[in-house]
């Protein structure tokens, strides 16, 4: 049996038992089902793993002692930043899913306007609760030890200001450049438009902010499936997929 990986963000090495966050025990003792003796792995999402035991489970607490640090080697050895165009449920969820998978460090969720979410007060922050959500689950079952960030959601101007990588790239069909033209990145950021993709007026922005156009085959490519092409296709051609 696989053991669990668990993420709990104030973790902190002792010798003593320490007790599990809230979330983490509704999930082992309503998902998971775990009993004491059970083995876990737990990180804090700042690169700390450890192997642990459960030494108490109740219904609303559960305890755990910590046992070896584990080091974790699950990270890219390139900084890749996502800027992805927010899209609806499940394909915003997927495309966030496997950016954490394929080791992105930071993502920034861009309304666009041809964003077809809504995004009123309120709203937006209860996305990106579930984001983060989203988030912590594909780290705790890819391996990763540290959680990549998630900024606040802001327009394609503020996003493209924000972004600090050195190389910049702007997904775009009428491009006449490939990504095996590009020279090999200290650091990376990727934009990917949402359904509908970017406006002329936001693909301008983009590019004054240092974007380079890249073309991506002749085919029209769905917001998720843009993602997830593009961050395999850097992994193998600079990170650690190659």
């Amino acid at each position: 049996m696989r053991i669990p990986r668990l993420y709990c963000p104030d973790l902190v090495a002792t010798t003593d038992t320490i007790a599990l966050p809230s979330p983490v025990v509704r999930h082992i003792v309503q998902v998971l089902r775990l009993k004491v003796g059970a083995d876990v792995y737990v990180f804090d999402g700042k690169g700390a793993e450890y192997k642990a035991t459960l030494t108490h489970v109740a219904k609303r607490e559960a305890m755990m002692q910590l046992g070896v640090r584990i080091e974790n080697k699950a990270e890219s050895p390139l900084q890749i930043t996502l800027l992805q165009g927010i899209s609806r449920g499940e394909r915003m969820d997927y495309a966030l899913q496997k950016a954490v998978e394929l080791g992105v460090n930071h993502i920034i969720p861009v309304e666009t306007a041809r964003c077809n979410v809504n995004l009123s007060q309120g709203r937006d922050a209860k996305r990106w609760a579930h984001w983060e959500g989203v988030i912590i689950s594909a780290c705790e079952q890819s391996g990763r030890a540290i959680l990549p960030v998630l900024s606040p959601i802001i327009s394609v101007e503020d996003a493209a200001k924000e972004c600090r990588a050195v190389s910049r790239v702007v997904l775009d069909p009428l491009a006449d450049r490939g990504w095996q033209t590009m020279e090999k990145p200290v650091s990376i950021a990727v934009l990917i438009g949402p359904e509908g993709g970017l406006d002329e007026t936001e693909m301008a922005v983009a590019i004054s902010a240092g974007f380079e156009r890249i073309r991506f085959g002749p085919r029209i490519l769905r917001t998720e499936t843009a993602s997830v092409a593009s961050l395999a296709v850097i992994q193998t051609l600079w990170g650690d997929c190659g």
